[in-house]
Formats: structure tokens, sequence, C-alpha cells
């Protein structure tokens, strides 16, 4: 059994084909990658798959849901989707193109770890994003 379809029955998700396919996509996809529903479209669009747009929508919907992946709601309506991780990032956002890149600082979360210590509190979830200009050539 392929490691697809055994995160999908472990998330008590039936295996379909639209499932996995979506599940590949993101699977495959590099470090820091975000894809919205609608390139997860465009690319199964281009693999030759026959998979609606209300379908990519719905098995992305599960898999919130399943904890499979993580879904981030950016300024102006914008999501993202990417494989849910153990390990915590922030999220930095352009203003103009949309890009979307990861970090993670440990300077940051021990700062933010202490901010919170001496408010009486302990972290148990977070979420930064941060916007502006994206300077770089790579999309």
């Amino acid at each position: 059994m392929s490691l697809e379809n055994q995160e999908l029955r472990k998330a008590g998700l039936k295996v379909t084909l639209p499932r996995v396919k979506i599940y590949q996509i993101l699977e495959q996809a590099s470090e820091g990658d975000h894809f919205s529903a609608e390139d997860i479209y465009k690319l199964l669009m281009e693999m030759g798959e026959d998979v609606g747009l209300a379908t990519v929508y719905r098995v992305l919907t599960q898999f919130e849901g399943a904890g499979l992946v993580s879904r981030h709601h950016f300024e102006g309506g914008h999501s993202v989707f990417e494989l849910a991780r153990d390990e915590h990032h922030d999220h930095m956002v352009c203003v103009k193109s949309g890009v979307v890149k990861e970090f993670n600082d440990p300077r940051l979360n021990e700062l933010l770890t202490e901010i919170a210590e001496t408010m009486g509190f302990e972290i148990t979830d977070r979420t930064i994003y941060l916007y502006g200009e994206y300077k770089g050539t790579d999309k």
C-alpha cells in the first residue's frame, strides 16, 4: 500500500483517485510551497486528471478536518494549503505578488516564549504572518 493510501486511511478517509492525486501534489511540494485550491486544480488539469474545482475544494476541506493539511488565510481572502507538519514555522506574504515564504527563527521563538511567560502564559499555538513586498527573483 502506498504512503498516500496509508495516510488517507489513517485519517479515516476512503482512498479515492482525487484524494490520492491531491495528496501527492501536496506531498511533492518543495519545502515552503503553498498551494491554493486553484493552483492544485491547474496542476491536475496539466496532469490530464479530470477532477473538478469543486472536488478540489471539498477534498482540501476534508484533509483539513482530518488534520492532514494546514490552511492559511491571508489578507484579501487568499487561502493556501500545505501538508500539516509537526515543526512550527511562520510566514511572510508579499502584498503585491502573493508570494509566501516560510521562516523559523529560534531567536523569535525564544523571545515569544519569554514574553508569554512574563505575562503568565504558556504558548500552545501561534500564527504569525508578516506582510510586505517581496524583492527576491524566485516565485
